[in-house]
């Protein structure tokens, strides 16, 4: 999409959305209305929206021409019969019928006068040939389905070989463009529009996207959708462009991302994931504000602080502006992550341990004296809750940050949010290579917490589809399951690549 509305935008020209729609059964108007939405979020406008079913008479009109000319013939062979005999190369014993025979049978077949599957209408092209595609390609078929822009005016459906290049023809499309693994329909392409004597468009193939960790082919896509591998073709783990939307990547993102990789007829190159993620960082770094959400939490207590003493602190949406802040309630009671507590303190960690001092961001500093102030469960391993003292003055000047949410009045959790965590849906770089590819999924490609803490503000702030940076975790965006009983949202990417090797420790990501 981006490569063929994009040349077409930098050249002066317009690009067409067409549907080619030729085969009733698997048209669905929800898929057109999705189609035209996404090319819309992405940010092109089409020339045109065409449809092939639009052409419907002309294509049947060029197909009577077709065999009056001696180059197409209807066959009654079925369709494993038309298998052997292609991987064979034999002809079938109707190619060589008289022209008017053929020409009674398909007015039959559009007639609705032969039963689906008893014939269909190939083209005379090149049995003998090197290339496949070449091998007397079907050009109509009986189906007794009614098609959805159509209607129930056919019986018989052009196939795409047949109906793409005559359409791009008829539209007068200076430009095809199309993946490589259409190359060797090319010769298909050209030999019917010649055959035809229309105007030949020009053909140009490129490498299809590859990216790490995932497939994109439409095949494996639809295994993984069908057989519910995956929560749907929106599923956030998928590169599907409703499943970049719904997990928080931005079009902008998308559109830069491709085109700073390029345009490339090698078909063995692959795109690293981070590098789609980079992208996704830069542009979201300067557009999600900031917000504070706890996943974790472990519960902290405040032994100097008074019991009902609730106060309001500014914490900022933007790290370079204090223009714009919202105010969150600091209590007696607060929750910071569980990782950001270590019982043995370490010259390399900046968390909270006992005799150490972190600073909870936007508030003070807070101190837990020793091991004693720290509550364990049963198996002296889980930690239940956490005393400390805050320095009101802010004296000391601890190294590490916390974020953290509070009771907003005592007693009373924080607002709870749902939190799905999403991961690289497979495990191996290259899925698509493996004969067993979908015993590679990840299985923890998806985690959901079902109960994280966040600041008040967020629940009157969020609306499905906004974008914030939970601080020090990453960015994240309000899914469309989130109810008016609770928030739903997305991580679409952390902080930093998590990676990448000698990466930083998630107290030092703080953007």
């Amino acid at each position: 999409m981006s490569i063929d509305f994009g040349l077409a935008k930098e050249r002066g020209g317009g690009c067409y959305l067409r549907f080619d729609d030729t085969n009733p059964e698997a048209e669905k108007k929800e898929y057109i209305h999705h189609i035209q939405e996404v090319v819309s979020w992405m940010g092109w406008e089409p020339y045109k929206i065409t449809y092939t079913s639009d052409y419907f008479h002309d294509l049947y009109e060029l197909a009577v021409e077709l065999i009056r000319r001696g180059h197409a013939y209807v066959d009654h062979q079925t369709g494993d019969d038309i298998k052997e005999y292609r991987e064979k190369k034999m002809n079938s014993p109707w190619r060589d019928r008289p022209i008017k025979e053929s020409l009674k049978l398909f007015e039959d077949m559009r007639r609705g006068l032969i039963e689906e599957g008893k014939a269909t209408l190939r083209m005379k092209q090149d049995m003998q040939s090197d290339n496949f595609n070449m091998y007397d390609l079907i050009a109509y078929r009986i189906k007794f389905t009614p098609h959805p822009h159509a209607g129930d005016k056919w019986c018989i459906y052009p196939s795409y070989d047949y109906a793409h290049c005559i359409v791009d023809s008829l539209e007068n499309i200076t430009h095809s463009l199309c993946t490589l693994e259409f190359e060797t329909r090319r010769a298909s392409y050209y030999w019917l529009l010649h055959s035809l004597g229309l105007y030949q468009p020009h053909v140009w193939e490129y490498s299809r996207l590859n990216v790490s960790s995932t497939v994109m082919s439409k095949r494996k896509l639809n295994r993984l959708v069908t057989e519910n591998w995956v929560d749907g073709w929106d599923d956030p783990r998928l590169m599907t462009l409703a499943g970049l939307r719904r997990r928080g990547v931005t079009s902008t993102a998308i559109n830069t991302f491709v085109r700073g990789i390029g345009i490339t007829r090698s078909d063995c190159s692959m795109i690293h994931l981070s590098r789609l993620e980079y992208h996704i960082r830069e542009e979201l770094n300067k557009t999600a504000p900031r917000t504070m959400v706890v996943l974790d939490p472990v519960k902290v207590v405040i032994t100097n602080w008074k019991d009902d003493l609730i106060k309001d602190c500014e914490a900022r949406k933007w790290p370079d502006s204090e223009a714009e802040s919202y105010k969150v309630p600091v209590s007696k009671v607060l929750y910071i992550e569980r990782s950001d507590f270590r019982l043995k303190d370490s010259k390399d960690y900046f968390g909270l341990a006992p005799g150490k001092s972190t600073l909870l961001k936007y508030a003070f500093p807070i101190k837990c004296v020793d091991a004693k102030d720290v509550v364990l469960a049963e198996d002296n391993e889980t930690v239940l809750e956490i005393r400390v003292e805050y320095d009101p003055e802010k004296k000391t000047k601890p190294k590490g940050v916390l974020h953290w949410v509070a009771e907003p009045s005592p007693g009373i959790d924080p607002l709870k949010v749902e939190v799905r965590l999403f991961e690289r849906l497979f495990n191996s770089e290259n899925p698509a290579e493996l004969d067993d590819w979908l015993s590679d999924l990840n299985g923890k490609s998806k985690v959901v917490i079902p109960n994280a803490f966040a600041v008040p503000p967020l629940e009157k702030d969020a609306g499905v589809g906004d974008k914030f940076q939970f601080e020090r975790l990453g960015y994240f965006v309000v899914d469309k399951d989130s109810t008016p009983e609770k928030l739903v949202f997305n991580r679409t990417v952390t902080l930093r690549d998590s990676y990448k090797s000698g990466s930083r420790s998630s107290l030092e990501s703080s953007e």
